[in-house]
């Protein structure tokens, strides 16, 4: 009897026509022909689209040259997070796996990423256990994912998050494109709590999956100072953006008692004042029921040991 694409998709064996993954990469060409090798031999075989964000270390050739299996799309500049959007707009599978250029998923977890997401028609996002390499250790956000305090649908197959982590997460394409993608502003750094809010408002779900695993060997080819500044500016951003005035003062106040002293912050800050006329003329607040998983991680995001603003 001949089999189809779509028998060893729902048998777990063979290529898996439902889910794709989009790689966003800039400057990092040898890591990221490392992360498409281990993508090449995932038992999934995904189609696999790459958004080159303007390198000039030779990657978008050696792509090329290497990994002709791969859609590539070459930006001249760096469009950071709406690199993600490119990608997405490519495809035409209902589910859509992230990748950065230095995490690569487990075999299997795509799979149970799918079927997770089909069993489940409101459920958006679904994020992965990440083990830090080299040596396979938890990364220390993936207590804060397990112990999550958001509350969700009493169906969900895993425990409810208020916002997720790009690069280790599949999204329902259908949900992605409803609210419109990454943000434009935003560029990179935290650009995931905006989505996250907008899907919560249009009655999506999120939920920690542990059955999946990502791995990530983070690079040395990044600048930190830049990424915490990013980070100061779209956490501020996405709180006026979307909060109500008094948790919107309350995590302002933190962010500001909280933060390192320096150049880095000031700069950050700076670039979220000047931002703050478009801020209040997008300003949308979230309805109760989107607000209230914000709100139940206020605790945890004051406590966390995951997510401080260092460089």
């Amino acid at each position: 009897m001949t089999r189809t694409v779509a028998d060893t998709a729902a048998t777990g064996t063979g290529r898996d026509p439902r889910i794709a993954v989009v790689v966003i990469t800039h400057q990092r060409r040898d890591e990221l022909l490392l992360a498409l090798s281990r993508l090449r031999q995932l038992p999934e075989q995904p189609h696999v689209v790459v958004v080159d964000n303007g390198s000039t270390d030779g990657t978008a050739a050696a792509v090329r040259a290497q990994h002709p299996w791969v859609e590539l799309i070459a930006s001249p500049t760096n469009l950071g997070a709406v690199g993600r959007n490119l990608g997405v707009a490519r495809l035409d599978t209902p589910y859509v796996a992230f990748c950065d250029d230095d995490t690569w998923w487990e075999p299997g977890s795509l799979r149970t990423a799918a079927d997770t997401l089909a069993a489940h028609p409101r459920l958006a996002v679904v994020t992965a256990r990440i083990l830090v390499e080299p040596g396979g250790v938890e990364d220390p956000i993936v207590a804060e994912l397990r112990d999550s305090p958001v509350v969700g649908a009493d169906w969900l197959p895993g425990p409810a998050l208020g916002s997720f982590l790009a690069g280790a997460s599949v999204l329902r394409r259908d949900a992605f494109d409803e609210v419109g993608g990454f943000s434009e502003r935003l560029w990179l750094g935290g650009e995931e709590e905006l989505m996250a809010g907008d899907l919560a408002a249009a009655g999506w779900e999120l939920c920690y999956l542990p059955a999946l695993t990502v791995h990530h060997q983070a690079s040395s080819a990044r600048d930190p100072h830049k990424r915490r500044a990013d980070g100061i500016r779209n956490t501020l951003w996405t709180t006026w953006l979307r909060r109500p005035l008094r948790p919107a003062l309350r995590r302002t106040g933190h962010l500001l008692r909280t933060v390192p002293r320096d150049r880095v912050t000031a700069r950050g800050l700076l670039a979220a004042v000047r931002g703050l006329p478009w801020v209040l003329r997008e300003r949308r607040v979230l309805p109760p029921h989107a607000e209230a998983r914000f709100a139940a991680l206020e605790d945890a995001q004051r406590n966390s040991n995951a997510r401080r603003y260092v460089s």
